[in-house]
């Protein structure tokens, strides 16, 4: 069976919809029912990004060089973050908050998530989860990763100034918080974002466009933002560029280009 021009490969059904995976031209995607992509994975190189926005998202890498400790997903799909994170930073411990159990067996099934002792997968609401762990967690994470998407746009759960004041009191004094919005920046729904994260974290952000798609990276930094400088940067880009094959000097190019009022919040002179 044939579905969005690819071969249907699965199909299962929860309370929330439908789960679906295609296969297409050598790329395995999940599907929320609709024809919008929720993860890829290359079936020739699964350990490679296959999506743009999961590419832009490595982004935080140019600000923090190491993750030898703690990290929060909100958001599971197919992992690709969660498999990207597990394979280049052997001493992180993640937890991984996806409120489908039905989204987590179609990664470990369909998108090879693996079994690994430094992974906790937890089957919660994101928003809820985060929002009641704001004082039991406090400091806790170097750096939390949110992408939670249905088919019909960016989740309400976490689409509130609670959630992002309880990201930015999880956050260690130098974490970063990384996360997927939707939409140009004359949206409301990324404008009423942009505002939530600016007031959590005292305006030290910085929005990343992903070229050629709607998706925007948001970038919010904790009290103590990086020591890094333009130049640095640039010499981290390319060393970034080399190791993983994903365009970080572009990445720095537009975040300088997109960020005029923030930027010197974030990045020596």
């Amino acid at each position: 069976m044939y579905k969005y021009d690819g071969l249907l490969v699965h199909q299962s059904h929860d309370d929330d919809g439908i789960i679906e995976v295609v296969e297409l031209a050598g790329v395995r995607s999940l599907h929320f029912g609709s024809a919008s992509i929720q993860s890829a994975m290359y079936l020739d190189e699964p350990d490679q990004l296959a999506l743009a926005y999961v590419r832009t998202m490595t982004c935080w890498m140019l600000f923090k060089e190491t993750l030898a400790d703690k990290a929060l997903v909100v958001g599971l799909g197919g992992g690709s973050i969660t498999k990207h994170l597990l394979q280049h930073f052997p001493d992180c411990h993640l937890t991984v908050v996806e409120c489908r159990e039905s989204v987590v067996r179609v990664a470990r099934s369909h998108f090879a998530l693996p079994f690994d002792r430094r992974l906790k997968v937890i089957i919660d609401d994101g928003g809820q989860y985060v929002r009641k762990r704001a004082d039991s967690h406090r400091e806790r994470y170097s750096l939390m990763v949110v992408d939670a998407f249905d088919h019909e746009g960016m989740a309400g759960s976490i689409s509130n100034q609670t959630f992002f004041d309880a990201c930015q009191a999880m956050l260690k004094d130098d974490g970063i918080l990384v996360i997927n919005l939707w939409g140009g920046t004359s949206n409301p729904v990324f404008q009423s974002a942009a505002l939530w994260l600016g007031r959590a974290f005292d305006w030290k952000i910085l929005f990343l466009p992903v070229t050629g798609r709607g998706n925007i990276i948001g970038l919010a930094f904790n009290s103590t933002p990086p020591a890094v400088t333009l130049k640095s940067l640039r010499a981290r880009a390319a060393a970034l560029e080399q190791k993983y094959q994903i365009d970080f000097p572009a990445f720095l190019k537009e975040l300088k280009k997109h960020n005029a009022s923030t930027l010197k919040q974030v990045i020596k002179p």
